[in-house]
């Protein structure tokens, strides 16, 4: 038989696709925080952006709504609320912050900022829901704290309002990080793709009406590139990622996959240096280990 074909053979072939497609889907995620970038500098603002963005994802995830609501049974009345509060909360809060952060800060910092997501789950887990912390696990906390410090500290030597942007996307980690716990239970009940599904449109109505009511209708037209980087930023920055990670789950679990996602903020420091010229500092390199040495030993937690 050829070894190629054998069951081992086979099982290593899957887990090292499952291994590429979570690497892939993290570096495509990270990658948002570059297009942004790019978008921002035809002075657009983060209400144009993303209502832009959520615009151009609606299709996909509008068309998988339809295709769960006619196959599956219907939700509750308090599952429609959870789902539009999760919606809110989780996609629309979380990313509307995340984008005004990132006109103040580099995206090195934010893809750090928002990669502590986990421990913030860990500190409201134990705030909230007054769950043990271990000595191991605040070990973890303090050694990605450290890495954020450290990056954080070089930025402020470049001027600008890097306190700001910091502040804006570390409330984007905790909104997600609030999502992801209050998601659980419905994860398991209606399934990772019919909620997210569900909850992106919500994210959609709540971006396109703000846009609506801050914005004139004028502001649709853009130029060119604008169109372009959004379509980007909405289907190979948004969706793709959702279900690359989704099937990655599905194949090598949600353990490897998670740490497999741990190369998004190493992409996207050195994709800043090629598309945006930000510089990558030995403080930055640093901070990053740090976090990533952090986050490692919570997941192993």
């Amino acid at each position: 038989m050829d070894k190629s074909t054998t069951p081992g053979a086979l099982t290593r072939a899957a887990f090292l696709s499952g291994l590429g497609i979570a690497i892939g889907g993290s570096v495509l995620f990270s990658t948002k925080a570059i297009v942004a970038k790019l978008l921002y500098r035809y002075h657009i603002d983060a209400v144009t952006l993303i209502a832009f963005r959520m615009l151009f994802s609606l299709p996909v995830f509008a068309a998988i709504a339809i295709w769960k609501m006619r196959t599956e049974a219907p939700l509750s009345s308090g599952d429609r609320w959870r789902i539009v509060g999760l919606g809110l909360v989780g996609y629309y809060l979380s990313s509307f912050l995340d984008f005004l952060g990132l006109q103040y800060i580099s995206v090195g910092l934010e893809r750090l900022i928002l990669f502590l997501t986990p421990t913030f789950v860990l500190l409201i887990s134990s705030t909230i829901l007054k769950h043990q912390i271990g000595r191991k696990q605040w070990m973890a906390l303090a050694i990605s704290y450290c890495g954020i410090v450290l990056v954080f500290l070089h930025d402020l030597r470049g001027g600008g309002n890097v306190a700001l942007g910091a502040a804006l996307v570390t409330g984007s980690a905790a909104a997600y990080a609030a999502y992801l716990l209050l998601s659980g239970e419905m994860v398991r009940r209606l399934g990772s793709i019919r909620l997210v599904s569900y909850a992106m449109c919500v994210s959609t109505v709540a971006c396109v009406g703000q846009f609506f009511l801050l914005r004139p209708v004028s502001a649709l037209l853009q130029p060119l590139p604008v169109y372009g980087l959004s379509l980007v930023n909405g289907m190979l920055c948004t969706v793709a990622p959702v279900f690359m990670t989704m099937i990655a789950v599905e194949r090598i679990g949600a353990g490897t996959a998670s740490q497999a996602g741990m190369i998004g903020p190493v992409s996207t420091l050195f994709l800043g240096a090629l598309l945006l010229g930000e510089p990558v500092t030995s403080w930055q390199l640093g901070g990053t280990a740090l976090v990533l040495s952090g986050i490692y030993l919570l997941s192993k937690k």
